[in-house]
């Protein structure tokens, strides 16, 4: 499912390696295609209100409003405040995981063994937390800042027991996913593996980012329309820009 209006024109790309991170604001009305180029990748997202950064993702809002778990096209991204700080409208991989959350510095330590600088230099094993961290910081934000966050291209079920479970290979090389941004969102990542990821090795894969042009604000139909609570949602952000 996704919208198939023109995106033209693609307004900048990049690709941000295994273990890396980034920051930016998508402006209102832009779209971000994030592409996982190996298969496997794990791109760990948080979304803030740029122009109010108390105002952040909340992903228990954003899942029961739309009465899922298994956030995909169609779906919205709530923020605090009721509103939508950016819009799923296309989505090939069909399941983003908004459970497992990121891992430390001794988490990462403890599941793939000793990877410092000392002897890897940039290839240094790298985790969520400080990844995340270091992007904020340059945006005035710190530690009591840091928010749950929604892993791309990664599903985890719930099993009867009520225990996680990670499916292996579910994001294909060519997979991808779109976000529309209706405000100005402020958008932190890192592309690292998921922490439920049973592979002893570590080895993140990288994602490409792009940017584009949206012709048409009609790409968030699909969206509005899904469900009423996002067409409250959607009211409640136009009225920041009346």
């Amino acid at each position: 499912m996704s919208a198939s209006l023109a995106i033209r024109p693609t307004l900048y790309e990049e690709t941000v390696p295994g273990g890396g991170h980034t920051s930016f604001v998508l402006k209102r009305g832009q779209l971000l295609r994030l592409s996982d180029l190996e298969g496997g990748a794990n791109v760990s997202l948080m979304l803030l209100n740029a122009q109010e950064k108390s105002e952040r993702l909340n992903l228990p809002d954003t899942l029961k409003g739309q009465h899922t778990a298994k956030l995909t096209a169609g779906h919205c991204l709530y923020s605090d405040m009721g509103r939508v700080l950016a819009a799923i409208t296309a989505d090939t991989c069909g399941w983003h995981d908004s459970f497992g959350g990121v891992l430390n510095a001794d988490e990462v330590a403890e599941k793939y063994g000793q990877g410092r600088y000392q002897e890897l230099r940039n290839g240094f094993f790298r985790n969520g937390t400080d990844n995340l961290l270091v992007e904020m910081g340059k945006w005035n934000l710190n530690l009591q800042d840091l928010l749950m966050v929604l892993n791309l291209f990664s599903r985890v079920d719930v099993t009867a027991d009520g225990a996680f479970a990670f499916h292996q290979g579910h994001s294909k090389a060519g997979d991808y996913i779109e976000l529309y941004a209706p405000m100005d969102t402020l958008v932190i990542l890192t592309a690292l593996q998921h922490p439920l990821d049973p592979n002893p090795l570590y080895a993140p894969k990288p994602v490409q980012l792009s940017w584009h042009k949206v012709e048409s604000d009609g790409i968030s139909v699909l969206c509005r329309t899904s469900r009423p609570e996002n067409g409250r949602a959607f009211h409640n952000t136009e009225r920041l820009y009346i």
